[in-house]
């Protein structure tokens, strides 16, 4: 329970009015609030305009601590109360004894309480305070009577704690609302500190790195023997005269008190390292330190360190990175080959090669010229393999150019289609496996694909062959054929011959004609003469010749 020395309350002289605020003869402060008791026959309004004109408020008793510190502030002995600030709102008549508050609000304009001390009783109608009486009860007066002194509370963001001072000293302290005592224990900002014996006078202020501290108007250490000097680390006496001293790599700030690193304003870039009095700047990791010495500059780490990289190395800002040429991709630190043919990319066969990838075809196929990842039908000879469906052997199909056949050993095999004979070129032609070449004879040229014309009336080209189209019509794809048609096929030639050998027998007979005599000769000279043994005749009769 923190304490103060109230003497002082004996000596308060009641019912004496000033024109502003008497300083309270006693305080207490608790965190950031303190509290003042202020003796003198007042009204209520009166005492909270002496409270702002010191700075602060009515008090507010919103918890067991401000109970506390009233209880230090308020002798129990007397018939005697205090002004608080809790009153009945001026729109409302009566109390309400159903709620913590009974209605009435703080100074502040709120209710917000987590406590509540009433004293017994019912409370009466019209303008109601409340005061506090010398058991500390809280009762409702009017508004237009007069207590005998009121409390103040003063609100700060911080306090300053008390000093230290040697033996035999006494350091006697001066808050901003006019409390003037040495036994208290915490001071509001503002405050000042007072030592006659020592001749210091110190001041409660905010510190630059935060917080509240005691400060001198004079720089440097004020006495060793008052809160070690006001010095940070050391207070040391150097020729009789007090001075603060910091440990090795840190420097005085401006006050002469303080201590910060020697790095503190130091003006390096990246980072500084404290030395004996001075300092040195230093860089990050793919920085180097630049000539003046305090800025950074960026380390080509591809330059300076070769073959860092497996492959691509390129520089970054303190750093560098590691890529991949095309084809390669990065793993674990290290470029390996992207299996490419894992993906699809060719229609027939695929092969990895470092880097890339490679199609190929299967055996009668071409790579496509439009797509290098597609094969075309294509075959270099008068016959090929058919393209058949592996499962049925039924549906097989010829490239343009070819018509499809039964081999020797009965596979299906595409066999070339002469173009020439069909008629697809009007002068000359060259058959080609699975097409054709037109071309014309001298003194014509071709004037399209496969017609010709005079030179003279050609447009001055004279290629004597046309670029290898493909037939603007294919022939059509045939069947193998069947065993009916074969016989149909082997009489239609036996017919045909007998019909040569009838026409020969009738050309011989009227060229030859039977004579009577059997020294007739044939009137062809190169004939030899053949006499036989009985009847010869000249010429032999068809049948014979036959």
């Amino acid at each position: 329970m923190l304490r103060l020395c109230l003497a002082l309350l004996a000596t308060a002289q009641l019912g004496r009015s000033a024109p502003s605020a008497p300083p309270p003869p006693g305080a207490q402060c608790i965190e950031h609030d303190c509290f003042g008791v202020v003796w003198g026959r007042r009204g209520f309004s009166e005492a909270g305009r002496l409270c702002a004109a010191s700075g602060g408020h009515l008090m507010t008793v919103r918890s067991t601590v401000a109970a506390d510190a009233i209880s230090l502030l308020v002798p129990r002995q007397g018939a005697a109360s205090l002004w608080i600030g809790l009153q009945l709102p001026q729109d409302q008549q009566c109390p309400e004894p159903g709620r913590r508050l009974r209605g009435f609000r703080w100074v502040t304009g709120d209710e917000s309480t987590d406590y509540a001390n009433w004293k017994p009783g019912d409370p009466s109608c019209g303008p109601q305070c409340v005061a506090v009486a010398p058991d500390l009860l809280w009762e409702a007066k009017q508004c237009d009577s007069e207590a005998d002194g009121f409390l103040c509370e003063y609100n700060y963001p911080g306090t300053c704690p008390k000093l230290s001072p040697g033996a035999g000293l006494v350091v006697t302290y001066t808050t901003p609302f006019g409390v003037r005592d040495s036994d208290l224990l915490a001071l509001p900002p503002q405050s000042t500190a007072s030592a006659p014996g020592l001749g210091v006078e110190l001041v409660c202020q905010e510190h630059s790195s935060g917080g509240w501290r005691w400060s001198s108007a004079s720089r440097g250490a004020w006495h060793c023997q008052l809160e070690n000097g006001g010095c940070e680390q050391s207070c040391q006496w150097d020729g009789g005269s007090p001075r603060c001293a910091c440990p090795q790599g840190e420097q005085l700030e401006q006050d002469g008190r303080g201590c910060s690193s020697l790095c503190a304003n130091a003006p390096c870039e990246h980072f500084c390292t404290p030395g004996t009095g001075n300092f040195t700047c230093i860089c990050s990791e793919g920085y180097e330190l630049a000539g003046d010495g305090v800025h950074c500059k960026d380390i080509d780490d591809c330059k300076a360190t070769p073959g860092v990289c497996e492959q691509v190395c390129t520089n970054t800002d303190g750093g560098f990175d590691c890529e991949c040429h095309p084809g390669y991709e990065m793993v674990d630190g290290k470029c390996e080959d992207v299996l490419d043919c894992e993906e699809g990319k060719c229609e027939h066969k695929c092969e990895d090669v470092p880097g890339s990838y490679s199609c190929s075809c299967f055996d009668g196929f071409i790579t496509d010229p439009l797509n290098p990842h597609k094969c075309a039908r294509f075959c270099n000879q008068t016959e090929c393999p058919a393209d058949c469906d592996p499962h049925t052997l039924d549906s097989c199909y010829c490239p343009d150019g070819f018509i499809l056949n039964e081999g020797d050993r009965g596979e299906k095999m595409c066999q070339d289609v002469d173009e020439c004979e069909q008629g697809y070129c009007d002068q000359l032609c060259t058959n080609e496996p699975g097409r054709y070449r037109c071309h014309c004879r001298e003194g014509y040229v071709l004037s399209d694909q496969r017609t010709c014309s005079p030179e003279e009336e050609s447009s001055g080209e004279t290629e004597p062959y046309p670029k290898t189209v493909a037939p603007t019509r294919a022939p059509p794809k045939a069947d193998s054929l069947h065993p009916g048609a074969l016989i149909g096929i082997s009489m239609g030639i036996l017919a045909t011959l007998l019909a040569l050998l009838a026409i020969l027998y009738h050309l011989v007979k009227k060229h030859c004609p039977a004579r009577g005599t059997m020294d007739y000769k044939c009137s062809k000279s190169t004939e030899k003469e053949v006499v036989l043994q009985q009847v010869t005749p000249r010429c032999p009769s068809a049948s014979q010749k036959l």
